[in-house]
């Protein structure tokens, strides 16, 4: 097996400034280093990671656990966050809870026995796990993205979930609607809570009145769309528009629709929060509020590196990434 002293031997220069390139703890002249390179590369020789990180007490990775890497929003944020890894040098671990607690608080707890230099997270439902809870006392730099998680000082990346859901609810009140439907996720989320608060206050600025056999809640899962839809069609006065507040539960509500042969908008109107992937090719293309996950994931990474370097001087950031209401022909 290829050692450090065979590359040192190879380039002629000494194991302790081969170390130094290696693990970058010293700045070495650009044509050493070069020549240190050349030879690792013929030696075909790879640092050993687990020996690196007990020297410098880093990993040079960090961990992202979302809760439905099958949602395409989730996807593209775990691609804005490995992009930004990937540019400071550091290698994205990620993990799916599920929407389980189980799973998070299991997971949570690996990526800090793996010993990962801070963490991404996006907590399940109101981030009651009990790693999420115990992060703080960890001492592990952590950002929460999408979600936060109740009573737990942290640095943030959210949408601005408030506004969206305001914008969306405010426009099919100016369609005509006054029986909407909003279709929520998980309760206790706080994208959950945020998403009903603007719901309402597009009500109350309309003065139109709030109904709670108007207000269910999918899971955020396709199958929970549905069966809430199922149940707007089975009241005795139908919501005359539906608000699904996740783009998975939407397509439930597509769904069911289609099956009871209700056409969009002239029997019911549509809105989506965070839009659909093609939303615009749907038979009528989909009213949706748009979101910038591979931004939050970005920007979510950035502020984890930021904090590597002043964990404890500067105050937590809470940042909202800004959405938009996309009017197509669905209301």
């Amino acid at each position: 097996m290829v050692t450090i002293r065979d590359v040192a031997q190879k380039a002629g220069i000494s194991v302790a400034t081969v170390s130094h390139v290696i693990n970058g703890t010293r700045k070495v002249a650009p044509e050493t280093a070069e020549r240190i390179k050349q030879a690792m590369e013929e030696l075909d020789y790879h640092p050993n990671a687990v020996a690196q990180s007990l020297r410098t007490q880093k990993t040079k990775a960090i961990g992202i656990v979302v809760s439905d890497i099958t949602n395409p929003f989730f996807a593209t944020l775990v691609r804005g966050a490995e992009d930004a890894a990937i540019e400071a040098g550091y290698s994205l671990i990620v993990c799916n809870s599920d929407e389980s607690l189980e799973k998070e608080d299991r997971y949570v707890r690996l990526l800090r026995q793996r010993r990962m230099d801070g963490l991404l997270i996006s907590p399940v439902g109101d981030g009651s796990s009990k790693a999420v809870q115990e992060l703080p006392r960890w001492r592990i730099p952590f950002v929460f993205i999408d979600r936060c998680a109740e009573g737990i000082k942290a640095d943030a990346v959210l949408s601005d979930n408030i506004e969206g859901a305001y914008q969306a609810t405010k426009h099919l009140i100016e369609r005509g609607n006054s029986r909407i439907g909003i279709i929520l996720g998980i309760k206790g989320a706080t994208t959950t809570k945020e998403r009903l608060a603007g719901y309402r206050k597009a009500l109350n600025e309309a003065c139109v009145p709030f109904s709670d056999e108007l207000v269910t809640y999918g899971g955020y899962r396709v199958e929970g769309g549905q069966k809430m839809m199922e149940e707007f069609l089975s009241l005795p006065e139908l919501p005359t528009a539906i608000f699904s507040t996740n783009n998975l539960m939407t397509v439930g509500v597509l769904r069911a629709l289609t099956y009871h042969g209700i056409a969009i908008p002239h029997e019911m109107a549509v809105v989506c929060f965070d839009d659909l992937d093609l939303g615009e090719l749907f038979q009528p293309p989909l009213t949706a509020v748009t979101q910038n996950p591979y931004e939050i994931g970005k920007i979510a990474t950035e502020i984890l590196f930021f904090r590597f370097a002043n964990d404890g001087k500067v105050a937590y950031k809470k940042v909202r990434v800004s959405v938009e209401l996309k009017v197509r022909e669905s209301t």
